[in-house]
């Protein structure tokens, strides 16, 4: 399920990040179980078992947290209701939003926001880099003023 032209070298978080996100996407767009979509995209998938827990953590973090992320990326972007966003901008910035506010120990924000703008540069439209890192930036800025 890796693009190949997602890049030959590309790091075990950023394969996790991927296969998380073609998941989410999947489940979020089909109505399946987004914990289940994955357990079948790792087994069709050929990735070793760091990408596979990083992936599990990403999705089941997603998952148990969905709501508080919603609500943070709806504030973000107020002048897009999250059931007209694009789905891969939003799974995408699902996930990076849990990277921001639950993974923020293990990742640093700019580790975060740059790791999902390559990937919507991937996946997303022609703008979707750009949205998604002003959304992220929002949220960051949010954050800091919670503090």
């Amino acid at each position: 399920m890796i693009r190949k032209d997602a890049g030959s070298v590309a790091t075990t978080r950023r394969q996790a990040r991927i296969i998380a996100l073609q998941s989410l996407y999947e489940a979020d767009i089909a109505g399946h179980d987004p914990i289940e979509t994955l357990s079948r995209n790792l087994a069709e998938e050929e990735c070793d078992a760091a990408v596979a827990a990083y992936a599990r953590h990403l999705v089941e973090g997603v998952v148990a947290h969905r709501a508080e992320i919603d609500r943070k990326l709806a504030a973000a972007a107020p002048a897009w209701p999250l059931d007209q966003m694009p789905p891969i901008d939003k799974n995408l910035l699902r996930l990076a939003i849990h990277e921001l506010l639950f993974d923020n120990k293990l990742v640093p924000v700019k580790a975060a926001i740059n790791e999902a703008v390559e990937i919507a540069k991937i996946f997303g439209s022609e703008s979707s880099s750009r949205f998604v890192n002003g959304v992220l930036g929002t949220v960051v800025a949010g954050q800091a003023n919670e503090a």
